[in-house]
């Protein structure tokens, strides 16, 4: 790497794009796109609207409890008696506004397709969105974790798993999901420092950097999607699961950054060694990127006891500054099967941690300890994702489960495959079509774009040209474009990660033509050296 880069050798990408920025921003006549975050620039409307119409039916209701000091701004806790009459009058009596006729609509599903009490429905959104009383339960509102599981059920294709066998514990969005597992797998036992954790590569890289932590200490094993299976991890890579010395497989599916879906012989593949090599294995899935993909199906829907599910609503609703996720675990699982088999001076020492919380704390389950571990257990009788953010992850479920057409998902499918496409048009390079694509983001492979460009001698050239790092700060110095290392992802092909939600089509234009400039002078520079295509 170049004098001028070697000192950024080491962060983290999502650190890097700051530098990166800093580079692209340089000259002030040009414009700065930044293709490096993925947070997208689309958002779900209608269950926002629904939201803030809610917060209005629920100040009223407050104000009815305490209505002779409302002049001086002071309400009380609603009242469940009556309740769904009075909503039913509001609905009616402002059935013009979108969010308003959405609350309607949410009623009826609630009571007459998924069976539930209305009025308890009601009764805990109003109280949930006044943020009046600390979460209870405090791993979920109780209806909240009805509804929000038949959306994950759904989502996660694993329709054939009954919903009542499933809990969730609902989180400020993923990133704290995964901080949460990873401390309470330590405190409780389940990974332990030396122990093989098996990765699946390229993927959202602190799944890397947390086990390489001093407190965590694991040993990492990578299983390597190959790019020229569209990024499917070959046979070979998953059957190092089978290795009884790997405690847990963690894996981002859809993957960040190629973004492709596991296909059906990678799913049984790891199934057949769940089932005959390997029942004690535990998995992390974190499908946030799920919702995007085609036919999706979960490993959570495949290996359910052995599976813990990490979903968040930032990127599919446009929500990451909501922080709104999920931890799913089946009833029956092998996280609290493991806790079972520690020896028993873990067990005496974890009932010391616990005690406060109930007299027999080895029937503590697993999803529940992560609850307590959140807030260092002696907070457990405050902990909980507060409330007006578990009624906006309501509604937004809501919002999915009553869209049987599923046009909003469509339409998010249409807009993301319509920039790639035009970024690669623009390359020169169109995409070839791999069912599997989720198409959130894209690699962009300096190999394989070079290759197709201008055949595989000017490839090597241009590849070698990149192996002192520096390429993407070049791109970010001489285009103004920002793309994250695809290295940085534990990919190890020199790369690009652009995100195709957060920006216009345009713009996913400009960086297609500004990329193939750049390949055209490498190609110029090429050939005045005396090489030949």
């Amino acid at each position: 790497m170049s004098k001028d880069y070697q000192s950024l050798a080491n962060l983290s990408p999502f650190e890097l794009k700051d530098e990166l920025i800093k580079i692209a921003s340089g000259d002030g006549n040009r414009l700065m796109l930044n293709a490096g975050r993925g947070n997208p620039n689309f958002l779900a409307t209608t269950p926002r609207r629904a939201f803030f119409r809610l917060g209005l039916f629920a100040a009223a209701e407050s104000e009815l409890s305490y209505s002779y000091m409302t002049t001086v701004g002071v309400g009380g806790l609603a009242k469940i008696e009556g309740i769904e009459g009075r909503f039913e009058r509001y609905i009616a009596e402002n059935r013009d506004q979108e969010g308003v006729r959405f609350l309607g609509k949410s009623l009826s599903y609630v009571r007459d397709q998924l069976g539930l009490d209305p009025a308890a429905f009601l009764h805990e959104m109003v109280d949930g969105i006044l943020g009046c009383n600390y979460p209870v339960p405090p791993r979920m509102l109780n209806i909240s974790e009805k509804i929000v599981r038949q959306y994950i059920i759904r989502e996660m294709g694993a329709d054939a798993i009954p919903s009542e066998s499933v809990n969730l514990f609902a989180v400020e969005g993923g990133t704290a999901a995964m901080a949460y597992i990873f401390e309470s797998m330590k405190v409780n036992g389940l990974l332990k420092a030396g122990d093989k954790v098996a990765i699946g590569m390229p993927v959202f890289t602190p799944y890397i950097e947390i086990p390489e932590l001093a407190q965590y200490a694991l040993e990492e094993v990578a299983i390597n999607a190959d790019p020229a299976l569209n990024w499917q991890y070959p046979d070979s890579e998953l059957d190092k699961l089978k290795d009884p010395a790997i405690k847990i497989f963690f894996c981002v599916n859809p993957s960040n950054p190629p973004s492709v879906k596991m296909d059906e012989r990678s799913l049984e593949r790891v199934r057949k060694i769940v089932a005959e090599h390997r029942p004690d294995l535990m998995i992390l899935t974190d499908d946030v990127y799920g919702t995007f993909a085609d036919g999706f199906q979960s490993l959570f829907a495949i290996c359910p006891a052995n599976t813990l599910l990490v979903y968040s609503f930032s990127k599919y609703f446009g929500a990451t500054g909501w922080r709104l996720g999920v931890v799913a675990a089946h009833k029956e699982n092998i996280f609290d099967l493991a806790l079972g088999k520690l020896p028993e001076s873990e067990k005496t020492a974890l009932d010391d941690r616990y005690r406060s919380l109930l007299p027999d704390v080895r029937s503590l389950k697993f999803i529940d300890r992560l609850v307590a571990d959140s807030r260092a257990v002696a907070l457990n009788h405050t902990a909980g994702l507060s409330t007006p953010q578990q009624v906006q992850m309501t509604l937004f479920s809501l919002f999915a489960l009553m869209d049987e057409s599923d046009q909003y998902k469509h339409t998010l499918k249409q807009l993301i495959r319509r920039r790639e496409a035009t970024l690669y048009r623009e390359l020169g390079t169109p995409p070839q079509r791999d069912e599997n694509a989720v198409d959130y983001y894209t690699l962009i492979d300096l190999q394989d774009v070079t290759s197709k460009l201008y055949g595989e001698a000017f490839s090597k050239w241009a590849v070698k040209q990149s192996s002192t790092g520096d390429m993407l700060f070049r791109i970010a110095d001489e285009t103004g474009i920002v793309l994250l290392p695809g290295r940085g992802f534990g990919s190890d092909r020199p790369s690009g990660r652009a995100s195709l939600a957060n920006l216009n089509e345009y713009e996913y234009a400009a960086i297609g033509r500004a990329l193939r400039q750049m390949a055209d002078e490498l190609y110029a520079q090429y050939t005045q050296q005396g090489n030949k295509r």
